[in-house]
């Protein structure tokens, strides 16, 4: 192979990995996509009324949910009102659903919602795309009497 042949293919070499170390990346939600996405949520909550909302919150296929992000709502009891990855938990009480850790994620939510407002916290989720138990870091806010959060899933 003659020096020019050799420069080609490891440049289409690095090329190719680079692309695929980006795509590997795009599979994923940044920490700033949750809280844009947190953002957008709320506003169109105000515009739509929680019928509507919730119903757009929860389609799988629909606007707020984008790779692993997608848009959970509860109420300040912990009762599941809204989920864009796992519609069979809505309706249900979540406060003593716990991760492999033992934490308690919809307790450490709301209980950032009632206290500050919004801010962020992490425990481990299922990855609806992966389907591998992972660190979520997860950024809630309160609207009204009700918590509206989306996490990023960590690599």
């Amino acid at each position: 192979m003659n020096r020019r042949t050799l420069l080609a293919a490891t440049g289409l070499m690095f090329g190719m990995l680079w692309q695929g170390g980006a795509g590997a990346a795009e599979n994923h939600g940044s920490k700033d996509e949750a809280v844009a996405m947190v953002k957008q949520a709320v506003d169109y909550l105000k515009k739509n009324g929680r019928d509507k909302a919730f119903a757009a919150f929860s389609d799988p296929k629909g606007q707020f949910v984008d790779r692993d992000l997608y848009v959970s709502v509860f109420s300040m009891d912990g009762v599941s009102l809204a989920h864009g990855a796992n519609k069979k938990i809505i309706g249900k009480n979540m406060m003593e659903y716990r991760d492999p850790d033992g934490k308690y994620p919809i307790k450490m939510g709301l209980e950032i919602a009632k206290t500050k407002g919004s801010g962020w916290y992490e425990f481990k989720f299922l990855n609806p795309v992966s389907k591998e138990m992972q660190d979520k870091a997860v950024y809630v806010e309160r609207y009204e009497d009700i918590a509206l959060w989306v996490g990023a899933y960590k690599n």
